[in-house]
């Protein structure tokens, strides 16, 4: 029972950054912020992530990692109440300290999930990236109505009582853990860093490509359907079904990923519906319904796969935080950068059409990414 409210804390790791989101128009006018402060507010987490998650080895260390998820839990509520309530610099801080903490759960619950669903990973995987995309989508869904009720400030706070709620289910998972963090007798620190394993760059590399395209999709998807005509009400319900049937992909492709020598089929299947949905985006836009779909079962499977990679190419406890923080840090960097880029390029041609096709691009280079980190060609430790 304890080792399943892990999946509780994945429910917490993305509705505070995906309910801002369509509240933007709403903080920009009680705030007084243009579009361009109101992208960058929107980028603060994934800048967050990207350089917290490095930091997330050593604070496991210190603490424990049952304790690094409580706390972080604790520090989210905190930061959740911090950006909805303490003025203009609360905004900004509170984002980075929501940011912040979310990283320590990004990189270390696929941890805690490889030490306690060993001969399942996949599968596990799957379950716990069906609840980010669960808790992602809700957020999404409820924010306007919770803001109409009362007001954005505490459509977004809810959320933080979401993770003290599920703090106090893990206690027990934080009471159990040894006052010192020590690995396990025969989990020995890796001979080699994995900053310096071709292997893990490739891990890396699938991650941040992965993440670069989702989160391009969910910041532009509506604005590209509104260049061609669809409603504000149709693009939003696309992209519930964009995040939706990521849950769904989320859940079918670990059999593709079951084979313990490789992984190359499931990295590269689930890979391909984002090259394809970004090409229809392209070529035929008036089959949006389509493309969110495809592109969103491809979303979903691609996260699954990316965070089975980690954990599967680590070959211990100590070298899968490892690779989760280098991962995700350098994956999360580059996911920020994409939606900017995609403005920018937008902004430079007046049209879409570039950015689709340089976008295209790196999701074909994915999947040949996939084809070489899904094969493990590493001498066994």
């Amino acid at each position: 029972m304890i080792a399943a409210s892990v999946f509780l804390v994945a429910l917490c790791l993305r509705p505070a950054i995906t309910a801002v989101g369509p509240l933007l128009p709403q903080i920009g006018l009680d705030e007084g912020l243009g579009e361009g402060a109101l992208g960058v507010l929107g980028a603060l987490p994934l800048v967050a992530f990207g350089l917290a998650s490095p930091l997330v080895h050593r604070l496991s260390k210190w603490l424990g990692m049952e304790r690094a998820v409580f706390v972080s839990l604790l520090v989210l509520a905190a930061g959740s109440v911090l950006r909805s309530y303490t003025g203009s610099v609360g905004l900004w801080l509170g984002t980075l300290v929501i940011g912040a903490s979310i990283a320590v759960g990004n990189v270390l619950v696929p941890v805690l999930i490889k030490r306690d669903y060993a001969g399942h990973v996949s599968r596990a995987m799957s379950i716990y990236t069906a609840f980010i995309t669960g808790g992602a989508a809700l957020a999404s869904a409820i924010a306007v109505p919770v803001a109409a009720g009362s007001n954005w400030r505490l459509a977004l706070a809810i959320w933080g009582g979401l993770a003290l709620v599920v703090a106090l289910i893990r206690i027990p998972a934080h009471s159990s853990s040894a006052p010192l963090p020590a690995e396990p007798a025969d989990d020995n620190t890796p001979l080699v860093s994995v900053w310096r394993q071709p292997m893990a760059w490739l891990v890396t590399a699938y991650m941040g490509l992965q993440s670069t395209s989702f989160y391009v999709f969910v910041t532009w998807l509506p604005t590209i359907e509104l260049s061609h005509g669809f409603s504000e009400q149709a693009a939003g319900i696309h992209l519930f079904l964009f995040q939706g049937f990521g849950l769904v992909g989320g859940l079918a492709i670990p059999w593709l990923m079951r084979n313990p020598r490789s992984q190359r089929a499931g990295a590269v299947t689930a890979s391909i519906p984002i090259v394809v949905a970004l090409l229809g985006l392209l070529l035929a836009p008036k089959l949006v319904i389509a493309w969110a779909i495809i592109g969103g079962l491809g979303q979903g499977a691609a996260l699954v796969a990316a965070l089975s990679l980690i954990s599967i190419r680590g070959r211990s406890h100590h070298e899968t935080t490892q690779l989760s923080g280098m991962a995700q840090s350098i994956g999360y960097l580059l996911a920020a950068t994409g939606p900017a880029l995609a403005g920018y390029l937008t902004e430079l041609t007046t049209t879409w059409t570039t950015t689709l096709i340089v976008f295209t691009t790196l999701a074909t280079l994915q999947i040949l990414i996939g084809a070489t980190a899904g094969q493990d060609t590493r001498p066994t430790p």
